[in-house]
């Protein structure tokens, strides 16, 4: 015989041979020949080292527990007092009574959405984290929900959480801003056969998100390759002269034949243009030859200009100076002036008859 004594909020479990024979409550007890006992703690979960449906039939310790049972397609959270304890998956479980108050709120799994009597705090529990599904939506965003592959509804800008099911979800989502798209290094004969390389820039803008995403397969890749050949259409048809007079035409012509296209994807083109083209090396040596001849001829007209306006001053002087006596003596002076400004010194000899010479170079 051996004595046990069992604590308040305390139960113990008595076994022979691992078999369960009885329960013991708050108090002293008598231990048979070879009964032992396994004390549990009412404060804690109740985890059952026998098969809980062979306890159940015992009807002391049903009295003491609470059971739970879940089925293979939901989940039971249990809240321990008003606060999230733990998640139930399949199977029966039993909680002791008395002591804690213990919820349980179940769940169907078959349904994808969370309900809305949980509570969005106790979904994003680390206990939960292996059982949904987060999605989210950025604030630039929009989105398709797809279940089993097909559409359900469209998502606007937020977090999503979905429970883990059988039914697989998709959410498919796109940029509603203004976007850019570069077509670059395209290789493209003009129509006299001179080959360029261009780079295209494009602005475009989505505004029909079923036809962008359902509709339509990498919709943005398609609209790449419906603005690289409209633009190998427009300039094959164009000489090198004129695509280099009419840049500006080549913009026009893209928004004029792709925005129908464009239309078919859910998309808008807003603007594009030519941001460069460059030339293979031999047209560019041309070109450079081209513009040096040209700034060449234009400074030998400037020079010529200068020359004849140069000497149609001259000639206007030279018939003003012959009609009027004084001018041709300033001018004369002025000629005079700007030689004494190169000499220092003047040395004269001789009689006083130089400087009569001197005074005579100013009067007539």
């Amino acid at each position: 015989m051996k004595r046990v004594m069992i604590n308040t909020n305390s139960v113990g479990l008595v076994y022979r041979k691992n078999e369960f024979k009885r329960v013991l409550t708050v108090g002293n007890h008598w231990l048979g020949f070879g009964e032992s006992v396994i004390t549990y703690d009412m404060a804690k979960i109740f985890i059952a080292t026998t098969e809980l449906d062979i306890l159940l039939l015992n009807k002391d310790f049903e009295a003491l527990v609470t059971t739970v049972e879940v089925a293979d397609n939901e989940l039971v959270l249990v809240y321990q007092n008003k606060n999230f304890k733990q998640v139930l998956t399949a199977g029966k479980y039993a909680f002791w009574k008395g002591l804690n108050n213990y919820s349980f709120v179940t769940t169907n799994l078959d349904n994808y959405e969370i309900a809305a009597d949980i509570d969005k705090n106790t979904i994003e529990k680390p206990q939960l984290a292996g059982y949904i599904r987060v999605f989210k939506v950025e604030n630039y965003e929009k989105g398709l929900l797809m279940l089993d592959g097909n559409f359900e509804k469209v998502m606007e800008p937020g977090n999503y959480i979905f429970w883990k099911n059988r039914t697989a979800i998709q959410v498919l989502k796109t940029d509603m801003r203004q976007l850019n798209m570069e077509i670059i290094g395209q290789e493209i004969l003009t129509k006299d056969k001179a080959q360029l390389r261009i780079n295209f820039s494009m602005q475009y803008k989505v505004t029909e998100l079923m036809k962008a995403l359902l509709e339509n397969k990498e919709f943005d890749k398609q609209l790449y390759v419906s603005i690289q050949l409209g633009l190998r259409e427009i300039v094959g048809k164009m000489t090198f002269d004129e695509l280099m007079e009419n840049k500006e035409r080549i913009s026009e012509s893209i928004l004029n034949i792709c925005a129908g296209k464009a239309e078919g994807l859910g998309v808008k083109l807003v603007d594009c243009g030519v941001k460069d083209i460059v030339l293979p090396g031999d047209i560019k040596e041309i070109m450079n030859q081209v513009l040096i001849a040209e700034k060449r001829a234009q400074a030998n007209l400037i020079t010529r200009r200068e020359e004849t306006a140069s000497t149609r001053s001259l000639l206007n002087t030279a018939k003003l100076m012959e009609d009027n006596a004084m001018l041709y003596k300033l001018k004369e002076m002025e000629y005079v002036e700007k030689i004494a400004e190169k000499i220092n010194t003047i040395s004269l000899s001789g009689s006083g008859q130089i400087v009569d010479q001197l005074k005579q170079i100013f009067v007539k």
